[in-house]
């Protein structure tokens, strides 16, 4: 239901803040981005892990050198709550996500697979260059995958790995990312948002807390609460929302929009849907190397 909501907005002049994945084709996503570029319109769309501020500093981190040349990206987002049928009990969210008509080609792949995909180029900034994925069904009748094991090839030699499931008993919504370069790592947890592991090569791991001095500028800008109070998922979408409405303002008033404000775009739309194309393609084909159709 994203594309043809979305479409209608775009073509009476609106600006759009729309859900993942954009929608059930590539093709119709870059027919989308088309029309939002030449109407000039905003179209955010709501990745709300991006919105977190440890997830703000982990990326000024990467991009100020603080982890050297990345040489290791590890991603995954496991979840419980389809290890059963749910969707043969009348259960709603399960039924659209296991339905290809609705959802697409990808399953728990484009559900939260495109999130950690997601997270971990905006922090890192690396280029996806191939993927080899391989997507299963553990669950008799389902007709998507509810289960993704991929390796990934970055451009300029980094190597990552990304797993997703639903069928993960004890992990209610375990989004993790791990980084690694040749002069620290860090990890972070979605489940404890406020706190960043920061490990410097041959020196003792620190721990960068939410609101705390040592988070940095890019933080400090979306943080909204005191620190040592949680703060998290829904926060997450507010910051995106700020920022998606500071971008809309500018382009009203003729402006370029502040450097500093930092929201998930159509480009990102488009590239979940490229993420799971090439996804699906890599797995019927045997877990085979593609490279994603980046346009």
């Amino acid at each position: 239901m994203h594309a043809p909501v979305a479409e209608v907005f775009l073509r009476a002049g609106f600006h759009v803040i729309c859900d993942k994945p954009l929608t059930t084709t590539l093709a119709h996503a870059l027919a989308l981005r088309d029309l939002a570029r030449m109407g000039n319109r905003i179209f955010c769309v709501t990745h709300n892990y991006t919105g977190y501020p440890l997830m703000r500093h982990a990326r000024d981190m990467v991009a100020a050198g603080t982890l050297g040349d990345i040489r290791l990206v590890q991603v995954e987002y496991p979840q419980e709550w389809l290890t059963e049928p749910l969707e043969q009990t009348g259960q709603k969210q399960a039924q659209w996500r296991t339905d290809p008509a609705r959802s697409g080609a990808g399953g728990c792949l484009g559900d939260i697979g495109t999130h950690a995909y997601n997270l971990a180029d905006f922090v890192t900034g690396l280029k996806l260059d191939q993927l080899c994925a391989e997507l299963m069904t553990f669950v008799p009748g389902r007709r998507l995958d509810d289960n993704v094991n991929m390796l990934l090839r970055y451009q300029g030699g980094a190597q990552g790995m990304l797993w997703a499931s639903q069928v993960a008993p004890g992990h209610e919504n375990g989004l993790r990312l791990r980084v690694y370069g040749t002069q620290g790592g860090i990890e972070w947890v979605q489940a404890e948002p406020n706190v960043l592991i920061h490990s410097p090569l041959n020196e003792s791991r620190r721990l960068v807390t939410r609101g705390s001095a040592a988070a940095g500028a890019a933080a400090a800008r979306v943080t909204r609460i005191p620190s040592g109070h949680p703060e998290g998922y829904l926060e997450g979408f507010a910051n995106i929302y700020t920022e998606a409405a500071l971008a809309i303002h500018a382009v009203n008033a003729g402006q370029p929009i502040p450097a500093e404000v930092h929201f998930p775009t159509m480009d990102e739309g488009v590239k979940g849907m490229a993420f799971i194309e090439a996804a699906v393609k890599s797995s019927a084909a045997g877990a085979v190397w593609v490279r994603p159709e980046f346009v």
